[in-house]
């Protein structure tokens, strides 16, 4: 199942929260090893993880973390505006119908087999969300890999500037549109999860 849970700005109680903070150590630090604060040694937690946050995580039946995602509306701190403008042309979007994705994150348990269909559920989710909370647009910042893939979803994407080579590697900046449409164009490209059930919320 996939929720919806509300920022906290830290590490919650709630066993589920708690897992993605843990898994996003386990990818971003611990596999990719990106220079990031392991808040106790334990959890990837930045500057972002804040009140205004939303995460959506999909989690098995027996509420094992799967995989998960960031969203923060763009009107506010986020990653691409306060770390990353130099990635866009113009300005970074800063509409409050216009939100930002960051921190996807696949479990390191998951099978292989697994993996595309908790990236495709993760998708649904977050095109579901956009469409029941008005968001217009969503942007993101992604390495090549998975710039390609997003490219790949059926989304009506927008480069907001060239890609540039940084120390990780070759990064770039989109925007993607939501629309009415958005679903159907998914399901064409075979990534919309029919299997999803509604999104469940959680408040912290």
């Amino acid at each position: 199942m996939a929720h919806v849970i509300c920022g906290g700005g830290g590490v919650s109680e709630d066993a589920l929260y708690a897992q993605m903070f843990q898994e996003r150590k386990r990818v971003f630090i611990d596999l990719l090893g990106w220079e990031l604060p392991a808040l106790d040694g334990r959890y990837e937690v930045d500057q972002f993880d804040i009140p205004a946050t939303r995460y959506i995580i999909c989690a098995s039946s027996e509420g094992e973390h799967l995989g998960s995602l960031r969203l923060l509306p763009c009107n506010g701190p986020n990653l691409l505006g306060s770390v990353f403008p130099f990635l866009c042309d113009g300005e970074p979007p800063a509409a409050s119908d216009v939100w930002e994705i960051s921190r996807l994150c696949l479990s390191r348990s998951i099978r292989a087999a697994e993996r595309r269909s908790v990236r495709d559920q993760l998708a649904t989710a977050v095109t579901r969300f956009a469409l029941q909370q008005g968001i217009q647009a969503y942007c993101c910042v992604a390495d090549m890999p998975w710039y390609s893939q997003l490219l790949s979803f059926g989304w009506r994407c927008e480069p907001l500037g060239l890609p540039q080579l940084v120390d990780c590697g070759m990064i770039g900046a989109l925007k993607i549109l939501i629309t009415d449409e958005t679903p159907t164009l998914m399901e064409q490209a075979g990534v919309w999860s029919r299997s999803l059930a509604p999104l469940g919320e959680l408040a912290h």
